[in-house]
């Protein structure tokens, strides 16, 4: 008996030392324990591994949380968007067990060694980016870390299609001093995943809509090292709707209204005047479209090519109707000289010289206001004067013909204006018909890659 009673006393002792080892459930004993109680230089200057021949995996996940803007003329894209890298430290790994159950730990930043992981293509200043200032620490050495950040990104933008493009800006990530061999880049989650928590937690879009999110994995080598890169490619669709409107609908418009000018008079110049007008708003347009589209487009894009269309058509328009009041001016100018000749001719007909008289050849019946010499002398001398009338009216008529006849240049004005109607009618339907085709082929080309 006195031995069982031993046996039972040492094994309560032990179960009350045991449980007077484990009962210090705080977290300052799990700091302690990783040394992370004092400075420790070297867990912010070493890389976490224990044979330096090991690849630290890290794995990046970035999250699109709002668009903000999207600059033609720069060619860069600004953006809000947040960023969770996770790798793993072997010196800071632990046995829940042991610790009353914890699993993780909440370390601060500036105690850890933290990937040198940038973004290629950040353009915007180091003020933007805010840095969590704690990392999670797993009990598998498993650390994770978060970056929001309002980044402006170079981003190549093709705009043939404006404003039905759609475009793909590379986010790649890469380490500035490691190679592939002491870290390799890979991504937590897979592209569905990031597309659909991106649209779900999207603050703002603007003009612009994303449509997915691609993941690329390359090894670039660059002289005799090879790096690992992570690229997260994002598809940008635009909302053309408000271009749509303030753009392409008003010229179209004021196409159509030039078109509709043809049926205006020329009496009072109201039709050049408003071709004017139109051409004027047109070039309004243009100005509001430079201001947006960049100078450094290799191609001219489409709806450059559709104003500078429209422009010139309605530029070719006024010409047509400067020709036009200019030959009805001229037939005016012609017809205020015609009662000048009519006036000549009037005074010949009063006088009765387009006609033989009556009684020229029965000269005892011809009562003369002035003494006509008798005899045939006097019939000579008649019927020579009425000759020489008649060959003035004559050359009168000849030469009226010839200067201008009144209505001549207004029916030439006509005809060139019904002509050139036709033409332009015929060639706005032709180019409008193009434009459309070629931008629906395009954006059918476009969607399908």
């Amino acid at each position: 008996m006195s031995a069982l009673r031993v046996l039972v006393f040492l094994s309560l002792t032990a179960a009350v030392c045991t449980s007077s080892q484990t009962s210090d459930c705080s977290y300052l004993s799990l700091l302690k324990h990783l040394s992370l109680t004092t400075t420790n230089e070297v867990l912010q200057i070493v890389r976490p591994v224990k044979n330096w021949t090991t690849s630290t995996l890290v794995q990046v996940d970035m999250l699109l949380y709002g668009i903000l803007k999207v600059d033609e003329k720069s060619q860069t894209v600004t953006s809000h968007v947040w960023l969770y890298m996770s790798w793993r430290n072997e010196f800071l790994t632990w046995n829940s067990l042991e610790f009353c159950g914890i699993k993780t730990l909440t370390v601060p930043t500036s105690m850890l060694w933290i990937p040198d992981v940038s973004l290629q293509e950040d353009a915007s200043d180091s003020g933007s980016i805010y840095k969590g200032p704690f990392a999670q620490v797993h009990q598998s050495g498993w650390v994770g870390a978060t970056f929001r950040q309002r980044l402006t990104s170079t981003c190549q933008l093709t705009l043939k299609l404006f404003p039905f493009d759609q475009q793909k800006c590379n986010f790649t990530f890469g380490s500035m001093t490691a190679d592939a061999k002491t870290i390799t880049l890979r991504a937590f989650n897979n592209d569905s995943t990031l597309t659909t928590i991106s649209e779900q937690f999207m603050i703002t879009q603007g003009e612009w809509e994303l449509r997915n999110m691609q993941v690329i994995m390359h090894n670039y080598t660059i002289g005799v090292s090879t790096q690992s890169k992570l690229v997260y490619m994002v598809t940008l669709v635009r909302r053309p709707m408000l271009y749509v409107i303030n753009l392409i609908v008003p010229l179209f418009y004021l196409l159509v209204l030039d078109l509709a000018s043809f049926f205006v008079s020329e009496s009072r110049g109201e039709k050049l005047n408003f071709k004017v007008t139109i051409l004027l708003s047109i070039s309004v347009l243009l100005l509001i479209l430079k201001d947006m589209l960049p100078s450094t487009e290799d191609r001219l894009p489409l709806i450059a090519s559709y104003c500078v269309a429209i422009f010139a058509l309605v530029g070719i328009s006024v010409l047509e109707a400067m020709l036009v009041i200019f030959l009805t001016d001229l037939d005016s100018y012609c017809g205020k000289r015609a009662p000048r000749c009519d006036s000549v001719l009037l005074e010949i007909q009063e006088a009765g010289y387009d006609k033989e008289p009556a009684g020229a050849e029965e000269t005892d019946q011809v009562t003369p206001e002035k003494p006509v010499p008798d005899g045939p002398a006097g019939r000579d001398l008649l019927k020579q004067i009425l000759g020489e009338m008649k060959a003035a009216r004559q050359e009168i008529i000849r030469q009226r013909k010839d200067r201008s006849e009144p209505g001549r240049y207004a029916r030439v004005a006509e005809v060139v204006d019904h002509v050139f109607f036709v033409l332009y009618f015929i060639t706005t339907v032709v180019f409008l018909t193009y434009m459309y085709m070629e931008w629906i082929h395009n954006y059918v080309i476009q969607y399908a890659d």
